[in-house]
């Protein structure tokens, strides 16, 4: 049955989906921006990031590359510890309950209200939907927090405890929903929130990584370049042409807080959306930690 008081969801072709993006977000410009993405949550009829399934590209990563990744949990002094998670612009939340099922301790953050809403919505129809994937781990838990990533008013909500650092941060549908111009805050932010250990991992689904830069956004184009230049050199200015075009300096040493890329290849499955026409998968996934 039809919940008529949900707004009809609309789920237009890629193209046109792009169009309507960037003429929505023609009406907020400079600190408006986050305002844009709250007002698609208010409405709630037009959500074309929003898979409505967590990714199978990063439960390949944490089952087939666990040996990189680790397990949920740790070994601190003799105890063992639950490694916390975290899942900025979380959306649906639907890979946070993810790596709950995984036996992390799962944080989704949302700028929008309506989509931490949305979340826990989802979370209670779909608690059953995610079974443990370690019986000796067991599940973690999951919470959604309504806050602004770039701020740290959130960080007590979501218990990560006195140093404020996560163990593993995933990052889809985010790093390409940002203005190229808020990069640099992005890569510093991930160097920040990210704990300084080993054992602590940045997982990026690179997304739309074939996309000309000379479209615009969002998603904005985000091969994997973008992604390697800002993270070694986070906080930092980086370069780019008149197309939108990374401007590669290779002579410029890593910036302070570098994070650095221990894994990257081509999963075997990801969202329709990272294919080509022919179903081949174009994403990337890359890991990155403290050096």
């Amino acid at each position: 049955m039809t919940d008529m008081s949900k707004p009809q969801r609309r789920d237009l072709p890629v193209a046109e989906a792009r169009v309507e993006l960037q003429r929505h977000f023609d009406k907020f410009k400079g600190n408006e921006y986050g305002t844009g993405w709250a007002k698609l949550w208010e409405q709630g009829d037009f959500l074309p990031w929003d898979r409505m399934a967590p990714s199978p590209a990063l439960a390949e990563t944490l089952i087939d590359h666990a040996i990189v990744v680790g397990r949920a949990v740790v070994d601190e002094d003799g105890q063992q510890r639950r490694k916390k998670a975290l899942v900025p612009g979380c959306g649906r939340g639907v890979d946070v309950l993810l790596l709950e099922s995984f036996g992390y301790d799962a944080v989704g953050l949302e700028y929008a209200a309506d989509a931490v809403k949305a979340a826990e919505e989802y979370a209670q129809d779909h608690a059953e939907d995610h079974p443990v994937r370690d019986a000796q781990i067991g599940k973690g838990s999951h919470k959604f927090v309504h806050g602004d990533f770039y701020k740290d008013d959130w960080l007590e909500e979501a218990g990560v405890g006195h140093d404020g650092k996560f163990d593993l941060i995933y990052d889809y549908t985010f790093f390409c929903a940002m203005q190229p111009s808020m990069r640099p805050a992005w890569a510093k932010r991930m160097s920040e929130l990210l704990r300084p250990s080993p054992l602590a991992n940045l997982i990026c689904l690179e997304f739309p990584t074939t996309k000309s830069a000379e479209t615009g956004g969002p998603p904005w184009a985000s091969p994997s370049i973008a992604y390697r230049e800002h993270l070694s050199h986070p906080g930092k200015e980086i370069k780019y042409d008149a197309e939108g075009n990374i401007k590669i300096n290779p002579l410029a040493p890593d910036s302070p807080g570098a994070l650095e890329r221990v894994a990257h290849f081509h999963p075997n499955d990801t969202h329709k959306v990272g294919k080509d026409e022919n179903g081949n998968v174009m994403d990337n996934i890359a890991i990155w930690r403290h050096h």
